[in-house]
């Protein structure tokens, strides 16, 4: 039996994630990602502006007058969410977990997806993989991903980026649109999502929060590691332990981002207590623009 809590915030992110969708979101998603190919449709007479590639030449000559050839795209797409679960993702200083930002995103993605008639799946990690939801059609199965979400208790705690991929690269044999979700705080992942690049269409969202960047100057401050339990005494008012501190974020940050243009994937960056809207949006346009 879910919390009835739970069924109200199930219900909240449904309401705002589908007017995200159809007031900011509509056709960007559709221009951004290619369908499977090109299917035959009609033919029709052709019309002033009409590509004469597209003159089916042996009609034309049995009626004597030019006909053209009509395609439609088809459609049908798999899109796979890959979501990390792991115990840093139960962190938040900006009224949001991080958690709950994936779930917002994940659900923009899905909402979107079944709107363009395209399947979605699940794939819940952490140093394991937690749970696989089959990707399938219809707002009920967003209902149940976005459950899944919210209400999935992880047994693992820690991070390996590598076990996710893999399955991906065995299990999923069909090309699908791929968002993995996370902080990217754990494991060698490098060669695996190589491979994973190579077979599927493979977006990164990065999860982030501010105080993993910085530190705020508030004095003596005990830090707990949610993946390991390990605690750090630490003092905040020393410049010297805030500049380290943001230093080596800052390094972690710009090896992950060096990887992502070794393998020339385009990641879009969230975070904690900021809207999301706008680096999901400048990621279709700059796909479409690019398309």
């Amino acid at each position: 039996m879910i919390p009835a809590e739970l069924l109200k915030k199930i219900r909240r992110i449904e309401i705002r994630t589908s007017h995200i969708v159809n007031d900011v979101m509509s056709g960007q998603y559709h221009s951004a990602f290619k369908g499977r190919g090109m299917e035959f449709e009609e033919v029709r007479e052709y019309r002033v502006g009409d590509d004469v590639r597209a003159i089916d030449w042996n009609v034309s000559a049995r009626y004597g007058r030019p006909f053209v050839k009509v395609f439609r795209e088809e459609r049908e797409l798999t899109v796979m969410l890959m979501v990390d679960m792991s115990a840093s993702h139960s962190f938040g200083t900006r009224d949001q977990l991080k958690r709950e930002l994936v779930a917002e995103v994940c659900a923009t993605l899905a909402f979107s997806a079944i709107r363009n008639n395209d399947k979605v799946g699940l794939i819940c990690f952490t140093d394991r993989i937690e749970k696989v939801v089959p990707a399938r059609k219809g707002p009920q199965h967003v209902l149940r991903v976005i459950r899944e979400l919210l209400y999935h208790q992880p047994v693992g705690r820690g991070t390996d980026l590598a076990v996710p991929l893999e399955h991906l690269n065995t299990a999923i044999k069909r090309k699908s649109v791929v968002f993995l979700a996370s902080d990217f705080q754990g494991g060698a992942y490098e060669q695996p999502m190589r491979v994973a690049r190579r077979r599927h269409d493979l977006i990164p969202i990065v999860v982030e929060d501010i105080r993993e960047r910085e530190l705020p100057d508030v004095g003596l401050v005990e830090l707990k590691d949610n993946e390991t339990g390990r605690m750090v005494l630490v003092d905040t008012s020393s410049r010297r332990v805030r500049e380290r501190y943001r230093a080596q974020a800052q390094q972690a940050a710009e090896t992950r981002d060096r990887l992502f243009r070794r393998m020339d994937v385009e990641a879009i960056y969230t975070r904690t207590g900021e809207s999301f809207i706008e680096p999901l949006t400048r990621f279709f346009r700059a796909r479409e623009a690019r398309r």
